[in-house]
């Protein structure tokens, strides 16, 4: 989610809000930056704020109950995960909330999410900024040192491993195969 102006309309409020608390998900969060849904995790996670949003707008009957339904399904089909410790439901409620606010006009709550969720994207950019490029007291990058120390290390030897001698079973006087474990061949 990029940082961008606050929305004029109640369904940009709406959808802000949609993609802020799916955005503060931790399963989902997690779900995204391990890649559970592959190396487009975070379009299914984008996908779903709109789908939301649709849902919503199509159905305005939708409740709380069905909406941590479809967040459950879309964890379980797109990243392969099984929510089972019940936090699809404070994020449909949220949404739910937020939709009722929106509703009668009040978009503070939503203002206020999106006020907190810059000021924490501006720390960590200023943590990881921090960590991209380093510089000692004279002035000069980590970048700059490391050419001058170059070593030329040549190619890292092959590892070799030595075939495994297969071992044939033993057939008793019945016929009968028996069976060793791998542990004691």
């Amino acid at each position: 989610m990029s940082t961008q102006e606050q929305p004029n309309t109640a369904t940009a409020h709406l959808d802000l809000g949609i993609t802020l608390a799916i955005h503060s998900w931790p399963a989902l969060t997690l779900a995204v930056q391990s890649n559970w849904g592959g190396p487009t995790s975070a379009d299914k996670r984008d996908w779903l704020c709109g789908a939301i949003s649709e849902m919503l707008a199509e159905r305005p009957e939708t409740d709380a109950e069905d909406l941590e339904d479809v967040l459950v399904q879309v964890m379980n089909d797109e990243f392969d995960v099984v929510v089972e410790d019940e936090s699809a439901a404070p994020v449909a409620a949220r949404i739910m909330e937020m939709k009722g606010a929106v509703e009668r006009g009040e978009t503070e709550g939503i203002k206020e999410m999106w006020a907190e969720w810059e000021k924490k994207a501006a720390s960590k950019a200023d943590v990881v900024a921090g960590f991209k490029r380093g510089e000692d007291e004279e002035g000069e990058t980590d970048d700059e040192e490391d050419e001058e120390d170059d070593v030329d290390m040549g190619d890292a030897p092959q590892l070799v491993r030595a075939p495994r001698e297969r071992v044939e079973p033993e057939v008793d006087e019945d016929g009968f195969t028996k069976v060793v474990g791998k542990g004691k061949r």
